[in-house]
């Protein structure tokens, strides 16, 4: 049964993910790989989210980690297109902006899971 909830969890992630970047190019114009950066941030906030409300209760909710913080969160973040994303700007001359995606992506994600880990 854990292999179908991350199946699932992993599905509805990716097409969550692919609507928040299709979502963020209709509302922004913008060099910035935005789209990726809101379904990393968010996929963050929920991870630790669900770290938090269910590290006391795991036998009760023992499958909300299959489903959504191994599935849904592994699907909605996306370390490899970050990554390309990245190379693409240092590709076409926008070093900045993509030293920028590196230490707003890596300090926001990280900083969000740590605050909201140690609240709970």
């Amino acid at each position: 049964m854990t292999y179908l909830y991350i199946f699932i969890g992993g599905g509805l992630g990716s097409l969550a993910r692919y609507l928040t970047s299709k979502g963020a190019s209709a509302l922004f114009t913008t060099n910035f790989p935005l789209g990726t950066f809101i379904s990393n941030i968010l996929a963050c906030v929920i991870l630790a989210i669900l770290i938090v409300f269910i590290s006391n209760k795991q036998d009760e909710f023992s499958w909300l980690q299959p489903l959504l913080m191994i599935g849904f969160c592994g699907g909605y973040s996306t370390f490899s297109t970050f990554s390309n994303e990245t190379v693409d700007l240092m590709s076409s001359g926008h070093f900045a902006i993509a030293a920028l995606n590196i230490v707003i992506s890596v300090v926001v994600g990280v900083g969000l899971i740590w605050m909201l880990r140690a609240r709970g």
